[in-house]
């Protein structure tokens, strides 16, 4: 796979035939609606002829297979694809292989280090018997390099048709499923949530579905609430055997606990809630995570860091979602909404005090448009990826590259004689996410949230992790 950023007087033909790839191919891969509009700046994701294939019209899983010379279930393996008969248009599969022939003058150790693989991963995957013999013309099968595994979750909040769609076709690449959410009430029960028809997508896909409980109220974190409950170990016991049967009934596999804007005070309520929890939870084979406020260091001020304890939480739950995301919040002024610089020092003291692989580093699938000069008290507007290009499009705008925060921005002036400044996710600032979990050696990551389209994400996740299914 290949990152093209366009250039003053490219054309998409020409970025096809540069990288030997197919036209059509990635006009697919990164929805392109208008193929003879490029903005300068954009970001474009590139198929890698025979390592990657995208899905056409009229594919099928066997037919694909077929072509390639791979068997379906190789296919399938190499994809996560739990029922073949699941595919859709325009979704990226890997090949398992590349198909050459041997050359004059090649030897297994010399076209093994080409393709920086094992020569024993290359006598396994062709079956060679004698390995000092391999004659001119032999077509030789090369498997694909091994990708780091991974876990992934994602927070979903469209829990109806439309969300269990858009599970159906992504699935293959979560390892948890967290609808949002069910909500704490003051005598131990829940709110209830239509989450059915997404639970069902889940299953469908072998993805673990996680019940994530917030003390969220009309729309807000109330701290009185949380206060309320983590005070009162009555209600707590009461809430726990609720959330047991809840598990139960609809199948989730664990919870994961988002309560935010917590009182200082009830630091250690929330700690010993969380033991509570677990000691009723695990011996049933149920996850327990909760969801924590990005900080930097151990004494952090401000009502949404104190009451999490990175360190009593590291110790407690299976795993932690760091949410490393917000600097730039539809409140404030224009920032991007996780500068890299920011996460990695989020990370820098987290890890100090978590075990790696307890870490998921959350990740955004958003941006946002905020009208400028920026006036406190306005609030920015949610935009997709691709809604950003096409603002640059519509308004002749250039996408510039923030290096310090490895993300994409424009500005433009609308109709109204409006300036704005938008701040987006592409393929290039998710890589950069995506290197800094390898890096730091992580758990995985956590989308927040599914809803919004960014096809370029779950490409450049295939070309680095393997997603890990339990």
């Amino acid at each position: 796979m290949f990152i093209h950023v366009v250039q003053f007087g490219d054309s998409l033909w020409q970025v096809a035939r540069r990288y030997g790839a197919d036209l059509p191919q990635i006009i697919l891969l990164n929805r392109l609606n208008d193929p003879d509009v490029l903005v300068i700046g954009q970001a474009l994701v590139v198929p890698e002829r025979n390592k990657e294939y995208v899905v056409q019209q009229g594919d099928t899983l066997w037919t694909i297979a077929n072509r390639h010379g791979v068997s379906v279930q190789n296919l399938a393996e190499k994809n996560n694809i739990q029922d073949p008969s699941l595919i859709y248009i325009g979704q990226m599969l890997l090949l398992p292989y590349i198909n050459e022939t041997v050359q004059q003058g090649d030897t297994l150790w010399e076209i093994a280090n080409r393709y920086g693989i094992s020569v024993s991963q290359l006598v396994e995957a062709n079956d060679i018997q004698n390995p000092a013999l391999i004659p001119i013309g032999m077509p030789i099968r090369i498997p694909s390099p091994l990708r780091p595994v991974k876990e992934i979750n994602a927070y979903i909040t469209r829990t109806n048709a439309a969300g269990a769609q858009e599970v159906a076709a992504l699935g293959n690449l979560f390892t948890y499923l967290s609808p949002f959410s069910y909500s704490i009430q003051e005598d131990g029960t829940l709110t209830e949530l239509n989450d059915e028809a997404v639970l069902q997508a889940a299953s469908a896909q072998n993805v673990d579905p996680l019940l994530t409980i917030t003390n969220f109220v009309r729309g807000d974190f109330d701290s009185d609430l949380a206060a309320n409950f983590l005070r009162n170990p009555s209600v707590q016991d009461t809430f726990i055997e609720n959330v047991s049967g809840l598990i139960q009934s609809k199948g989730y596999q664990g919870v994961n606990f988002d309560l935010e804007y917590v009182y200082p005070e009830d630091r250690e309520n929330y700690n010993a809630f969380l033991r509570k929890v677990v000691s009723r939870f695990r011996p049933e084979g149920w996850l327990v995570s909760t969801a924590l406020a990005p900080k930097v260091h151990e004494n952090q001020q401000g009502l949404l860091y104190e009451a999490h304890d990175y360190k009593a939480h590291g110790e407690i739950v299976d795993f932690i979602v760091l949410m490393t995301y917000e600097w730039g919040w539809a409140g404030g002024p224009p920032l991007a909404i996780a500068p890299i610089n920011n996460v990695r020092e989020v990370l820098d003291y987290a890890v100090t005090v978590i075990p790696r692989d307890k870490i998921h580093m959350g990740i955004p699938l958003y941006g946002r448009d905020w009208k400028i000069p920026w006036v406190q008290g306005t609030n920015a507007r949610t935009v997709s990826s691709q809604e950003a290009v096409q603002l640059a499009a519509r308004y002749g705008a250039t996408i510039e590259y923030n290096e310090e925060y490895q993300a994409p921005f424009l500005h433009y002036t609308d109709e109204q004689n409006q300036q704005h400044e938008v701040w987006f996710e592409d393929a290039r600032s998710i890589q950069a996410k995506y290197d800094t979990i390898e890096q730091y050696g992580l758990k995985g990551g956590s989308y927040w949230a599914l809803g919004i389209p960014f096809p370029q994400n779950w490409l450049i996740l295939q070309h680095h992790f393997k997603v890990r299914k339990q």
